[in-house]
């Protein structure tokens, strides 16, 4: 380009001439912007158009402007710390889930892969011995069976909140909760649409959650954790099958499943404040990241995201 403007042939740089600013078009931006001044440069015509602009928030919106999301009776839901723990002990909490198997059958346990018929090969602190006739279970849902003790292991290093979640299928037993920290979400009405819904307005929540001291639950107990871009703004349709996602997500926030603590895939910062495998869309007026609109998957793939995580629309129907 240097040398072409030393040359004489090009006076000035035109914009990027894309004429889709939708995404649909196969000709990447940059290389459109190359054709154009490639084409300028032998006089030709060039179409010019602006380039995409991002669009984050809506408008501005008055207090008086924001409502209540139809068929909700509150719009603000808070939690705190852990909830207080059954006293169940872990071979207790397994147990409940197991049937007694007589005869193993001749395959590996897929948590240590050795034969189910002989000992399970954990070796850690926190599992006892146990007799022969309980040494195999079969998970009572899916029948999947492991080793006894290989289980119990399973559930020490994780959440220990009464749940179990088989390692092969990934169903769940019992109510699974996570380890989000202590923080606030609020949800309401605003007079704007989203793109890929003129039909209705939208909803917005607002999550909140400050950086505090890690817990039991947590990675690095103790130590403390960052909240980094809260409080984070998300968008969803004000439609029946959006208010129903609504619904979902108040559960997942309850059971502390929208954030967890760990390591951001973005910025690679550990002992920070992540979203937790349920996504949401953080972009108002567009879609150039990818987490805006219009995406008419997004509300399926999240009810789908939601059920891997134990929730269904039979939670919703109790969410009041």
């Amino acid at each position: 380009l240097e040398m072409m403007m030393m040359m004489g042939f090009v006076t000035s740089v035109p914009t990027v001439p894309v004429k889709n600013l939708n995404g649909s078009s196969p000709v990447h931006p940059a290389l459109a912007g190359i054709t154009g001044i490639l084409m300028s440069a032998a006089a030709l015509p060039v179409c010019l158009t602006r380039p995409p602009k991002l669009v984050l928030h809506p408008p501005p919106v008055s207090k008086s402007d924001i409502k209540p999301v139809p068929g909700f009776g509150h719009c603000c839901r808070k939690t705190t710390k852990k909830q207080a723990r059954k006293g169940k002990t872990p071979e207790e909490v397994v147990k409940k889930y197991l049937q007694k198997v007589k005869s193993p059958p001749e395959e590996d346990c897929t948590i240590c892969m050795e034969p189910l018929g002989g000992p399970s090969g954990y070796k850690g602190p926190g599992v006892g011995p146990v007799s022969r006739a309980e040494s195999v279970g079969r998970l009572a849902q899916c029948g999947h069976q492991y080793h006894f003790q290989c289980l119990v292991a399973m559930y020490n290093n994780g959440n220990k909140d009464g749940s179990l979640q088989c390692p092969t299928c990934k169903a769940i037993y019992g109510v699974k909760t996570g380890n989000q920290p202590a923080g606030k979400m609020e949800y309401h009405v605003i007079p704007h649409s989203l793109p890929g819904h003129p039909d209705c307005k939208t909803v917005r929540i607002i999550y909140n959650i400050p950086p505090g001291i890690q817990g039991p639950e947590h990675p690095n107990p103790g130590k403390p954790f960052t909240a980094r871009g809260f409080p984070r703004h998300c968008y969803l349709p004000d439609s029946e099958k959006g208010r129903k996602v609504l619904r979902l997500l108040l559960v997942a926030w309850d059971r502390r499943l929208i954030f967890s603590v760990g390591t951001s895939s973005t910025t690679g910062e550990s002992d920070t404040v992540i979203w937790n495998e349920v996504h949401h869309k953080t972009e108002f007026g567009s879609n150039l990241t990818g987490h805006g609109f219009p995406d008419p998957g997004h509300l399926d793939n999240v009810l789908e995201e939601l059920r891997a995580q134990g929730i269904t629309e039979d939670d919703g129907l109790m969410e009041k």
